[in-house]
């Protein structure tokens, strides 16, 4: 039985709309709701009070981030965010997994949940089933949501089925994990655009108890006529005695056509972000209130309104507030926009009990897409696009935390995309590899170190290698220092140059010698101490002739663009190259592709450490006693890797034949890190 015990109060003629009651932890709810997105346990620029006063009745808030902080301990002692924030109506918590989609490249999927590192602290944490569950238990919300796999809703049809798969088994997980809880608890349809798996999805959903039934991935690249759409395909298969939520949406048109479909209830962070930027929605139509021509309108924002901000100012002050960014302009026409979306829920809903929805939405789909009739906008001439410096197939790529990598336009591939590269450089290589440590311990001028730099790119890591040198250097002073050679390995030299011609870009870059490499193609330190060499062309021909390295790092584009540098004949060929003496080769990857390659190549793998959002990357040493005398001592691959790559879509590489599968098997199998 429904922990919200649902009412169904009426349905509109020839429309799906409904209006419907329900009771939760905090009190009774009248659908359509719209609930006013929290994530961080606060509504944007709003107090309770002015909540309450736009008519706000259930609250939403995010896992994700109230995991991060403050954390569920914080939740526990304090005894639920009710208290926490000083909120006394309901609350539904979102699962994270959208949260989760946000991040493709800074988190790891399988079967367990998503593996990430906190943008808080950097601790990594795993998000399942169970765990999200707990946390939004903690948190005390009245309605939890299971956590779901979240793709693009225009993702293929093979990919869509196995995300609504894996949703089904963690909906199945996320009830288990409720319990007894009072709390209500909702499932996720999901299936992208695809009608036979939103209908599949729905008919699985609506035989588990689950209190209510929400609607998934959508707003999330389909257009609005899809978006309409894959609503009523979903409402038409679901139960009629539940409530249905449609997750994300969206503008008062979205909601207006959901409405009309049969959805129940919705979230969005439209109201309050529009408000930021100086967009209202008002019965006029929609206003940008950083045009210029409101300048000097004694007018109130909406004449229709009874708001704080159209009973208290004209629009000439709220755009004053808008063009000087002040807090109380976003407060205000946040609070606006607010009083708009649930006067609009509380006036479909009266439409509904009248029996009179139909003749409403037909006029109001007209309304709601109105601009300010009075004050049209004249299209401005396009502007300049702004692009970023670039040269051949390469383009200067700004990175979300400020800095700046190369991106390959014909792949679309960047390098050092998540990390600062400089520091992800530092950990993954530098530090990893004890560079310092080996350079201090010298054997005399006859111990050189030889350190292959494979894929050169904008010199990142070789740059990297250098200041490591010059430090030690500057350490020892006249003292002894073994010699250092560095072998850089790069067919296009294209970033390097773009890097060296945009150094305002690209710090690293601001030393001779990388100009020299592009010029000669080898410089010296001063102190003679190191050698910087590169070898120009195709790593697969020419690596041979170098030296045999100690350490490798190897920093190639992926295997899907750089295909033949991730093979098991490939790193066979490095092992033989590097003998007689042992080596260590350091790489970004964690693929579980890639890591079967090297050790189908005699390698011995395991675990690198986390750059940034990575978990892990991959270490690998030519001989087993390397592993075991490195200052890391790194953890080999053991039986808790094997048993996932058994389980594994990359068990075996596509280039192997059908009749070669089981041979290549047993090699791992038998590899010596996994024999006792």
């Amino acid at each position: 039985m429904s922990r919200l015990n649902f009412t169904l109060e009426r349905e509109a003629a020839g429309s799906r709309a409904r209006a419907a009651t329900f009771q939760t932890l905090h009190g009774p709810v009248q659908t359509p709701v719209f609930m006013p997105v929290g994530t961080q346990a606060t509504v944007k620029g709003q107090t309770i009070h002015t909540l309450k006063a736009t008519g706000s009745r259930v609250l939403l808030a995010n896992t994700f981030h109230l995991l991060l902080r403050p954390g569920p301990e914080v939740f526990r002692r304090l005894g639920g965010i009710h208290r926490f924030m000083n909120w006394d109506g309901p609350v539904l918590t979102d699962s994270g997994g959208f949260q989760i989609f946000s991040l493709p490249g800074s988190r790891q999927m399988d079967e367990a949940g998503a593996t990430f590192q906190s943008y808080v602290d950097g601790d990594v944490h795993l998000l399942s089933p169970e765990t999200s569950i707990a946390m939004q238990k903690a948190i005390g919300s009245d309605i939890m949501m299971v956590l779901d796999q979240c793709i693009a809703s225009t993702a293929p049809h093979a990919e869509a089925a196995a995300a609504m798969e894996l949703t089904h088994r963690w909906a199945r997980r996320s009830l288990e994990a409720r319990g007894d809880s009072p709390q209500a608890l909702f499932g996720i349809v999901q299936g992208a655009c695809h009608a036979d798996l939103r209908r599949k999805s729905a008919e699985f959903l609506r035989g588990l108890p689950f209190d209510g039934l929400a609607i998934g991935g959508l707003a999330v690249g389909e257009t609005a006529v899809q978006r309409h759409e894959f609503t009523g395909v979903v409402t038409e298969h679901l139960l009629k005695n539940l409530p249905r939520y449609l997750m994300g949406v969206g503008t008062p048109l979205d909601i207006l056509e959901s409405v009309h479909r049969g959805v129940d209830m919705f979230d969005c962070i439209i109201p309050s972000q529009l408000a930021q930027r100086g967009t209202v929605f008002t019965s006029q139509g929609k206003l940008h209130l950083r045009r210029s021509v409101y300048k000097f309108s004694a007018e109130p924002l909406d004449p229709a309104c009874r708001c704080q901000a159209c009973r208290e100012h004209s629009r000439a002050y709220l755009h004053h507030l808008v063009k000087a960014d002040e807090l109380l302009g976003w407060h205000l026409l946040a609070i606006h926009n607010l009083t708009f979306y649930h006067g609009l829920m509380q006036a479909m809903r009266a439409s509904i009990l009248e029996d009179a929805f139909l003749p409403f939405y037909t006029r109001m789909r007209t309304e709601l897409a109105r601009t300010d009739a009075e004050n049209p906008n004249i299209t401005p001439k396009p502007a300049r696009v702004f692009r970023f410096p670039r040269l051949g197939d390469y383009e200067i790529h700004p990175g979300p935390g400020g800095f700046n990598s190369v991106r390959q336009i014909s792949s679309g591939e960047v390098m050092h995309s998540v990390n600062r590269p400089e520091d992800e450089a530092e950990r993954l290589y530098i530090g990893q590899s004890f560079l310092a440590a080996r350079l201090a311990a010298s054997g005399g001028p006859a111990d050189e170190l030889v350190v292959w730099d494979v894929g050169l790119g904008a010199a990142t890591n070789a740059m990297a290698v250098l200041r490591c040198f010059e430090r030690c250097r500057a350490e020892a002073g006249t003292g002894p220092l073994r010699p250092l050679r560095l072998v850089s390995f790069e067919c296009d030299l294209d970033p390097l140059r773009l890097a060296s011609r945009k150094a305002g870009y690209f710090p690293h870059v601001r030393h001779g010698a990388p100009e020299a490499i592009l010029n000669q193609g080898h410089w010296t330190h001063s102190s003679g101490g190191m050698h910087w060499e590169l070898v120009h062309g195709d790593f697969l021909t020419l690596f041979g002739t170098a030296r045999a390295p100690d350490l490798i790092f190897y920093d190639p584009f992926s295997a899907k663009t750089d295909t033949a540098l991730w093979t098991g004949g490939t790193f066979a060929r490095i092992i033989e190259a590097c003998a007689p003496k042992p080596a260590e080769l350091y790489t970004y990857s964690a693929a579980t592709a890639v890591r079967v390659a090297l050790l189908s190549a005699g390698f011995f793998v395991g675990e690198g450490v986390g750059t940034g959002p990575k978990a892990a990357t991959t270490i690998a040493f030519t001989r087993v006693d390397g592993a075991r005398a490195h200052p890391q001592a790194p953890r080999l691959l053991g039986e808790e890797w094997l048993t996932r790559w058994r389980r594994s879509s990359s068990k075996v590489p596509s280039s192997v034949p059908a009749e070669g599968r089981l041979d290549f098997e047993q090699r791992i199998e038998r590899h010596p890190q996994f024999v006792r």
